[in-house]
């Protein structure tokens, strides 16, 4: 491994452990299990978000991190506009599937054409599995997708990763269908003012 990817590596998990720590920090230690599975998760999947429809004009597609969409009392979705797509694997895997990789290759070409912008690549696992295990397995996919982005060209000082584990899902049900939704990378753009 080069010396590049080892600090990207470090700065990559020292993020990620500071933003649980908002995150732990912001929401409690405790997370909410819902009495019953919510009937409108589908249907505002598909919605555009209800809140800040103002700010959401001013604010570039993809940009919004799962964590603060979650703080603006959203959910953590790539709009379907957006140019950067978000990928999804099997459960309890990390590896790349044909599918998740033409994804990227798409990405990749919409990357270069933005060289001085940076993206975060946002880890995420379904509700099965502890807390650690799920940061881990969401580390390990959001790496895999850094990984496979450099072999295609992009530089790996302007990617960084963070894993939110299973604490931030889009879909609360407990069902197939459901974790199928949640284990999954998001990329969000950073511009070049932002670290």
């Amino acid at each position: 491994m080069h010396a590049e990817f080892k600090r990207v590596k470090f700065r990559s998990q020292t993020r990620s452990l500071a933003k649980l720590g908002l995150l732990l920090f912001t929401f409690g230690c405790a997370t909410a299990t819902p009495s019953k599975p919510q009937e409108t998760t589908a249907q505002e999947r598909s919605a555009p978000a209800p809140t800040e429809q103002s700010n959401s004009a001013v604010i570039p597609q993809a940009s919004v991190s799962s964590l603060d969409a979650l703080q603006r009392g959203e959910l953590p979705v790539t709009p379907d506009s957006s140019p950067l797509k978000e990928i999804y694997f099997d459960f309890d895997r990390s590896d790349l599937s044909a599918d998740a990789r033409e994804t990227l290759q798409t990405n990749a070409v919409w990357l270069k054409s933005k060289p001085s912008d940076r993206m975060e690549i946002e880890g995420h696992c379904d509700e099965r599995g502890t807390t650690e295990y799920n940061l881990a397995l969401g580390a390990k996919r959001a790496q895999a997708a850094l990984d496979y982005l450099v072999t295609l060209g992009i530089a790996p000082m302007r990617i960084s990763t963070i894993s939110y584990g299973n604490e931030l899902p889009v879909c609360r049900e407990h069902a197939e269908n459901c974790w199928q939704k949640n284990r999954r990378d998001r990329f969000v753009m950073k511009t070049s003012q932002t670290n």
